[in-house]
């Protein structure tokens, strides 16, 4: 099954009619009544939409459902890869949501201060503030975080900034 095989599947279900066909099928319900009753081109379409799909069969004693369609479709498509550790946390580089864990909060921190200073860099306010808005929307929580974790340290007056 290709990649993108959730799409024909998406495509055939789309229809009313299509649906009605492939439920009866599922069903084990008749379904010739049924196609013979709507116009023979859209019945035909019908018909060969969902087995293009792979949603169903042709046998000789009419149609039969494919049960593993969706699992295939699915497992084709594959997932993004789960992120890990500090990466759970932030996306292109920005903090999407702190951590409430602890352990968590901690790791993040020690990530952008890393990101923020160099080792015997300092830094005045508005710069540190400037790093800090590229990371966050909230520049004062996220500073305050650093400070407050014991990762940056500020002058008494608050004036300038540097690693811990």
């Amino acid at each position: 099954m290709h990649d993108n095989a959730w799409r024909a599947i998406l495509a055939a279900l789309a229809d009313d009619r299509a649906r009605e066909v492939y439920a009866r099928i599922v069903l084990d319900q008749p379904v010739d009544e049924y196609l013979a009753a709507i116009p023979a081109k859209k019945a035909r379409r019908i018909v060969e939409a969902l087995t293009a799909a792979g949603l169903v069969l042709r046998t000789p004693d009419g149609f039969e459902p494919v049960a593993s369609v969706f699992a295939q479709a699915l497992a084709s498509a594959g997932s993004p890869p789960r992120r890990e550790g500090v990466d759970r946390f932030l996306e292109g580089g920005r903090l999407v949501s702190m951590p409430a864990r602890a352990a968590d909060r901690r790791a993040v921190l020690e990530h952008i201060e890393t990101q923020l200073l160099t080792t015997d860099e300092t830094v005045t306010e508005a710069e540190i503030n400037a790093r800090l808005a590229e990371i966050t929307g909230d520049v004062a929580g996220l500073r305050r975080a650093l400070v407050d974790e014991g990762l940056l340290a500020r002058t008494a007056d608050g004036s300038a900034y540097s690693r811990t």
